[in-house]
């Protein structure tokens, strides 16, 4: 067992990529359990870690939200959310939260909502004043509304793996996700005077409103019809996936006209090095998590935390300093596969719900997305913009302590987050 515990924080360490420190701590670890003759039995674990329908659903919303970000339909969204919010101080600050939640309810993905917004909204927010830490800043707290609201790729790994119906996953993170973004919302109006923030001259108009809702009609019906055929049992996760590319595909193409030919090629490349390196991470964390489930390991962890203490507001709290400390360091598609098994026992133990205990470990991981040394979110970011990681987080911590906030909020209240589940009956 310390071996396998040695091999993996020393490759991580060294900077390997982490699908392949799952994979060679796993093979270690199944060396420890029975030798070379349990090596014949590793495909057929990678195989079975993958061989879960719901799973066919990520490259689908991946391959959508590229789509909607190389046809131009996140800039309808982006001037509508302008037009409502644009006018109060920090306007444009308050506009990237709102095109946030409406960019969220197509794609799924922090990382697709920060490089779109890091290529159109950073740049509109330096040329009318805000200062580009600042605008990054924005982006990458809002960014992670993305795999909050439904659809998002993590719950359907979750939910894939754990057992736990998606569907109600996805009607859990509804509330969560409007909360993160009306508290952000709520930072920047604290933060407006004192950073001088701009403001628009004067209100649209309701014409004005009107027009730039007529423009991006087409693009906020689609997570309407994404959550409304999930939700409403018309189609699975996957079904909706489908559909929702090739709803993309005729808006973005023959609508806005905005696709060519390279560009769908594009697509398919990108989306399909997304899908491999989620699916690689997947099918390794399958051995590590045989070789932990073989040695009780889950069992382990969660009676030493019980040992701690039993009261389940405790529990709670060290399950998510646990999540937001692994998520310094370690990618969080890997610390979700790997961790879901372990704290499930646990969260059961103390009474909570499956789909609540799956909406706090998702969010928990979120915020790590926005946290250095190794959130991914600020790395698009820094890699897009051209900004120092380090000047972004500096700009980044009100948002970050006010997430933590609304992560605290739907941890000890169970029944705002399961409100929209049991309204719809999942």
């Amino acid at each position: 067992m310390l071996y396998v515990a040695a091999t993996f924080f020393i490759l991580l360490v060294l900077g390997m990529p982490v699908g392949y420190v799952l994979g060679i701590a796993g093979l270690i670890g199944v060396m420890d359990m029975g030798g070379g003759r349990f090596l014949t039995m590793v495909p057929d674990r990678m195989f079975a870690g993958l061989d879960l329908f719901p799973f066919l659903a990520m490259p689908f919303f991946i391959l959508a939200g590229e789509i909607m970000n190389r046809s131009g339909i996140t800039t309808h969204l982006v001037h509508f959310a302008d037009t409502l919010v644009g006018w109060l101080r920090g306007g444009m600050a308050h506009s990237n939260m709102v095109a946030s939640v409406m960019f969220a309810g197509i794609t799924g993905a922090a990382t697709a909502d920060a490089a779109a917004f890091g290529n159109t909204l950073v740049p509109a927010m330096v040329k009318q004043g805000y200062s580009k830490p600042f605008a990054c800043a924005v982006t990458a707290a809002g960014s992670i509304i993305g795999p909050t609201i439904p659809p998002s790729t993590l719950m359907v790994i979750y939910g894939s793996i754990m057992g736990v119906s998606i569907a109600g996953l996805f009607a859990a993170g509804i509330v969560p996700g409007l909360l993160i973004c009306a508290i952000c919302m709520t930072v920047i109006a604290a933060l407006g005077k004192r950073l001088n923030l701009p403001k628009s001259a004067e209100r649209p108009s309701l014409v004005a409103i009107f027009l730039a809702f007529r423009k991006s009609f087409l693009a906020l019906v689609l997570p309407v019809f994404i959550l409304g055929a999930i939700l409403g049992g018309i189609a699975t996760p996957t079904e909706a996936a489908s559909i929702a590319v090739f709803y993309a595909l005729v808006v973005g193409g023959l609508v806005y006209r905005g696709l060519t030919w390279q560009d769908i090629y594009e697509m398919l490349v990108r989306t399909t090095r997304i899908t491999g390196i989620i699916f690689l991470i997947i099918a390794s964390a399958s051995i590590l998590g045989w070789w932990m489930t073989f040695n009780q390991i889950p069992q382990a962890i969660a009676s030493g935390i019980l040992s701690l203490s039993s009261n389940p507001n405790v529990v709670i709290a060290m399950i998510i300093a646990l999540l937001l400390f692994i998520g310094l360091f370690m990618d969080i598609n890997a610390t979700l596969i790997i961790l879901a098994p372990v704290l499930a026992p646990l969260t059961a133990s103390i009474g909570m719900s499956p789909v609540h205990a799956g909406i706090v470990i998702i969010l928990a991981l979120n915020i790590s997305l926005m946290t250095p040394p190794v959130g991914a979110c600020l790395f698009v970011l820094a890699s897009v913009t051209r900004e120092k990681i380090e000047n972004i987080t500096r700009s980044l911590w009100p948002f970050l302590v006010a997430e933590m906030a609304v992560l605290v909020l739907i941890a000890y209240w169970e029944d705002m987050t399961l409100a929209v589940p049991r309204l719809l009956g999942l």
